[in-house]
């Protein structure tokens, strides 16, 4: 986890995770239609591993950058756990190594006003909450974060509310993403893992997994 950032969670008897509320500094990245080529360009795609994918996070939309400094290369930014992004954030392909680059990276939670609805199940399957709000809130909080990087913001997702700065503003999030990280049955694969029991006593039972009777 990015240095700063907490993560109110809740371990239950299973060892799952409920996230609750996401506190930490935030990093603003201005603009529309940011693809995930742009977040992991193409070719750091050979490994299935996803390691050092934060290495290379907008790569080449950092080498372009001749007037400024991108925000994944800002220092003032350099351990924030709050992506701050505008509409229709992640579109393009679907994959996957876009959340992993940005969950290594050190991000926590995304707070757009839209996403990909690709890229928004993938980051629910990594713990790694999407949230929207308003264009208006978005660019104040931008606005907050490029004044005073040190802002702290807390997106609750119980209250399902943004607060930094004594301001206390909404957000959204589709209610079954909602539900499934604050009560901690956003990982599907541990779910399934937990309850291997059960799924390979049903799979011995099946005639098409077993081979058909022929008599």
């Amino acid at each position: 986890m990015s240095d700063g950032c907490k993560e109110a969670v809740m371990i239950d008897d299973s060892g799952t995770k409920q996230i609750r509320r996401i506190q930490g500094r935030a990093l603003p990245l201005r603009g529309n239609d940011i693809d995930t080529d742009r977040i992991i360009p193409a070719r750091f795609l050979r490994s299935v591993r996803f390691e050092g994918l934060e290495d290379h996070i907008f790569e080449d939309d950092r080498e372009a950058l001749a007037d400024g400094v991108h925000p994944f290369s800002n220092p003032v930014y350099q351990g924030a756990g709050v992506l701050l992004a505008n509409a229709n954030f992640a579109c393009g392909s679907s994959r996957e190594h876009a959340p992993q680059a940005l969950q290594r990276w050190g991000i926590q939670v995304c707070l757009a006003e839209s996403f990909s609805e690709i890229f928004m199940g993938n980051s629910t399957a990594l713990g790694m909450p999407c949230v929207t709000a308003s264009a208006q809130v978005i660019d104040q909080l931008m606005q907050m974060t490029e004044s005073v990087p040190t802002t702290v913001m807390t997106i609750d997702l119980i209250e399902m509310t943004v607060s930094a700065a004594n301001q206390c503003l909404e957000i959204q999030m589709a209610s079954a993403v909602r539900e499934s990280m604050i009560n901690g049955t956003w990982d599907a694969t541990g779910l399934l893992l937990d309850q291997f029991d059960e799924i390979r006593a049903v799979a011995s039972r099946l005639p098409y997994l077993q081979g058909f009777n022929q008599d």
